[in-house]
């Protein structure tokens, strides 16, 4: 695969995303799109209320004008597609009923999963039409099995799992930005190394997007991304991972996603059953900020420990003949 293709790719929704920011943001605020800040977190967060939210649309704008600048119209295309803004759809009228509407608690639940789920059987079905493999393989080994139709409601579940991971994640100025550019970069290299080309174009151009959103993101934060660019960007990982046969591995490379999701779950439920909580406050990155670590320190470390694990993964890829 063409390498300055790829590079040509990052570089041109980096830009775009740098662009679309000082022309977003304004807008944003004019229209009074300003984030809700919950007053039951860190007290370090309240100041961050009235900031522009649902700056999703940048990330999401500048990925869907290099992906169709560089990429292929194939079925593969539409799936990458659809993952992305159909999911970021839903994350947009989330976001614009609360913002908007001030209904805070947006869509309903029903909704939301509704919504998922629609963008999920559209791509079972093209999934189903390019006859995509219905095996599951086994991360650093040649070993795979075959799931036959229940491969279908795995796609489902990974896409419900992957893109409310990453939701959870988005809390801090940059730390969704950060850590979703590296594990896209993984995926990337593992698009080209399968010569899975509009995975790998879509990657690079999700890698450039978020970079450049960063700018405008990193702390303090100037616009956040909101529903709109967290299931976006959920959607575009779980596609990625799908199309390149490594579904399995998006645990790995997504881990710090995953660790976020395991924190709440195991909050919720522990409060549940026992009437205590395990942490002081969940998603665990902010039970780090109310153990004294500031917005940066949490990044950084995070940020960190999504490029080990990207790494490991890419490992395991390779090993496993990747």
């Amino acid at each position: 695969m063409d390498m300055l293709v790829i590079l040509m790719t990052i570089g041109v929704s980096f830009l775009l995303s740098v662009i679309l920011g000082p022309l977003c943001i304004p807008l944003l605020r004019r229209l009074k799109f300003g984030q809700q800040v919950r007053t039951d977190g860190p007290q370090s967060h309240l100041k961050k209320s009235g900031t522009p939210t649902m700056g999703g649309i940048i990330i999401m704008l500048a990925l869907l004008i290099a992906f169709l600048r560089f990429s292929e119209k194939t079925t593969e295309f539409w799936v990458l597609l659809i993952g992305a803004l159909g999911f970021g759809l839903v994350g947009f009228m989330d976001d614009y009923i609360k913002i908007v509407l001030k209904r805070s608690l947006g869509l309903t639940a029903k909704q939301k999963l509704g919504g998922q789920l629609l963008f999920s059987i559209i791509i079972c079905v093209l999934l189903f039409k390019m006859d995509h493999s219905t095996a599951i393989s086994i991360p650093g080994t040649h070993f795979s099995f075959d799931l036959g139709w229940f491969y279908y409601p795995f796609v489902v579940i990974i896409f419900f799992a992957t893109t409310n991971a990453v939701n959870f994640t988005d809390g801090v100025d940059g730390l969704l930005a950060g850590t979703s550019g590296i594990a896209a970069g993984a995926f990337t290299i593992i698009a080209m190394q399968a010569t899975e080309h509009e995975s790998a174009v879509f990657m690079a151009a999700l890698v450039g997007a978020v970079l450049g959103f960063l700018i405008f993101n990193a702390h303090p934060a100037k616009v956040f991304m909101g529903d709109t660019g967290s299931l976006g960007i959920g959607g575009a990982l779980a596609a990625a991972a799908i199309l390149t046969k490594t579904e399995v591995l998006l645990i790995l490379i997504g881990g710090v996603f995953v660790i976020e999701m395991v924190s709440v779950i195991l909050q919720v439920g522990s409060f549940k059953l026992r009437g205590k909580r395990i942490f002081r406050m969940s998603p665990i990155h902010h039970h780090f900020e109310l153990s004294g670590w500031s917005e940066w320190k949490v990044v950084t470390i995070f940020w960190a420990v999504g490029l080990v694990l990207a790494a490991a993964g890419l490992a395991l890829y390779r090993i496993g003949g990747g």
